[in-house]
Formats: structure tokens, C-alpha cells, sequence
């Protein structure tokens, strides 16, 4: 009673080790090479033998460690998004790493990193998953697609 923490499923302890290693590496990478390299370690889909893991779970985990942490590690969506993406992909799943940029009412730039899958946001907190639909995608990983010149 009273608890604001939604009723999910524990995070096996492999995953957990997973998240951690993700989690400490992850981040800063972000500093150090561009999204084009990055994306050639993350989205590995290589399976990585373990517990299955609900996702929701595994996703609130991840929030729940990075935000305690210090910078490079601190939480934000950029961050938050590549950790899970890197989780997710390494399992065999089919997610999408989006950043996508919008302006706010005073004008100012602002922008925000997600994950696709089947179409839609997936592991968006609630309050920010309406949001995504405002921003104007401008980068997606991994490319599937070549687009054609004009």
C-alpha cells in the first residue's frame, strides 16, 4: 500500500550482471565515439544464454541503478535508451534505438532518445510516451535501409 513502484516480475541475477556491465560501459561510449560506431557494438544480436526477463522489469532495473549514479552514468534518455537497446539486442529482440528533436513553446530545441518496437515506443515511461509523437525523428539505429538520393 502506498507503493508508487509497479507490481513487475524481479530481475534475474544474470540480467542484473548484464545491466551492470551495460550500464558501466554503456555511458561512456556515448562520450567517446559517434552514434555510427556505437551502433556497430550495440546492436549485436548475438543471444546471450540466460533467464528469460520481462522487459518492463529489466527496463525499471535499469532506471532504478542509473539514478543514483554519478556523471557519465547519470540517467538520461540517451543513455537510458542505448543501455536497454544494447540489453535487448544482445537477447535477439527487435528494438530500434530513435532520437528525434522538437521545439518547445519558448522556442527552445529539445530532444529525446526511445526505443521502437513492432512500430510503437516500447519501455516509455507512461508520461512521456504521448510525447514521442511530437518529436521529429532525425536518427535511428539500427539503419535497416539505405535511403535513396534524390
Amino acid at each position: 500500500m502506498g507503493n508508487d513502484v509497479p507490481d513487475v516480475p524481479d530481475v534475474p541475477m544474470v540480467w542484473r550482471m548484464r545491466a551492470i556491465m551495460a550500464v558501466a560501459l554503456v555511458p561512456p561510449l556515448l562520450e567517446m565515439l559517434s552514434l555510427t560506431r556505437l551502433e556497430r557494438l550495440l546492436s549485436s544480436r548475438s543471444r546471450a544464454p540466460g533467464a528469460p526477463v520481462n522487459d518492463a522489469a529489466l527496463a525499471q532495473w535499469v532506471d532504478e541503478t542509473m539514478a543514483w549514479l554519478p556523471r557519465p552514468w547519470t540517467r538520461t534518455c540517451l543513455r537510458r535508451a542505448a543501455v536497454l537497446f544494447y540489453l535487448l539486442r544482445r537477447d535477439g529482440r527487435l528494438v530500434d534505438l530513435c532520437i528525434g528533436v522538437r521545439r518547445a513553446e519558448r522556442g527552445d530545441v529539445l530532444a529525446h532518445a526511445w526505443l521502437v518496437s513492432g512500430g510503437t515506443p516500447y519501455l516509455e515511461p507512461e508520461k512521456t510516451r504521448a510525447e514521442v509523437a511530437q518529436y521529429n525523428l532525425i536518427a535511428q539505429f539500427p539503419r535497416t535501409q539505405a535511403r535513396a538520393e534524390p
